[in-house]
């Protein structure tokens, strides 16, 4: 976990990064909030990154990221500052999972491409076949079929991947059967979900998560404040397509209301 410190910040955003990839690849984005008054919290998921080689592409139970996750929250508290939640993909369905699970003290919530559902699950003969080896040979690991192709638009980001020794390129059958799980345990357990505002954005023309699932799982919420906003024609990671720099003023918009909502009513239990 590592931690980067922004100029007179107002606020602490904790980042979790999607599946096969890592903190590095927010390059751009920590150095972003951190011009714009944020401390910035990130590390790598359990058997990705920079984490346990030997683990690469698994894990033996999504608590696993829960238990990542809130201690990153953890961490992020010493600040003293109002703490935010960006989650992207599989980092927006961990995010869920362990607010679902844990009471943390968070301001607020984004999620980007939300891992809700995919567009292309194995044939019925693999999904069986899963089931199986999740008993028998749960770190059996097999091709992720995630390509930088269909994450994002952007050439210059595209070739970075294509040379980054970190990107997982296989995952576990456990890995599979613990992401499946915990994505029907999102749409299940949706009014378990504290009541923080949140935004979500989905890519418009996203090849790896299902918008539709997003929508639906999103006009289930029953959270006071909530926000959808979908980016047309922008593939599946928003913030490293070519129109990142709109999508990041739209974050921020939100994070800068929810920062002035907070000061409103600390004034008003001051003056009663």
């Amino acid at each position: 976990m590592w931690k980067w410190e922004g100029e007179n910040a107002k606020g602490t955003i904790v980042i979790v990064h999607g599946a096969a990839e890592h903190h590095g690849r927010y390059k751009w984005l920590i150095e972003m909030f951190r011009m714009h008054g944020f401390h910035v919290v990130a590390g790598d998921l359990p058997g990705q990154g920079t984490t346990s080689r030997s683990r690469r592409g698994h894990i033996d139970s999504f608590d696993e990221y829960i238990e990542a996750v809130a201690s990153w929250v953890h961490e992020a508290s010493v600040y003293e500052q109002p703490i935010f939640l960006l989650g992207h993909s599989m980092g927006g369905l961990i995010v869920i999972r362990t607010l679902q699970e844990k009471r943390l003290p968070v301001r607020g919530v984004i999620l980007s491409s939300p891992c809700l559902g995919l567009v292309h699950y194995p044939s019925k003969a693999l999904e069986i076949a899963s089931r199986i080896l999740n008993i028998i040979h749960p770190k059996k690991r097999f091709p992720s079929g995630l390509t930088v192709e269909m994450a994002t638009r952007n050439e210059e980001v595209r070739e970075m991947d294509k040379n980054d020794s970190l990107y997982v390129t296989k995952v576990s059958v456990r890995w599979y059967r613990e992401l499946v799980k915990a994505i029907r345990i999102a749409h299940e357990k949706i009014a378990d979900l504290p009541d923080v505002p949140m935004l979500v954005m989905q890519a418009g023309d996203d090849k790896i998560v299902d918008k539709s699932a997003v929508k639906t799982w999103f006009d289930q919420l029953t959270v006071s404040e909530k926000v959808y906003k979908e980016w047309p024609k922008l593939y599946h990671e928003i913030f490293n397509e070519l129109e990142r720099e709109q999508v990041f003023l739209y974050a921020h918009t939100f994070l800068t209301l929810q920062l002035q909502r907070g000061e409103l009513i600390e004034r008003s239990n001051k003056s009663v």
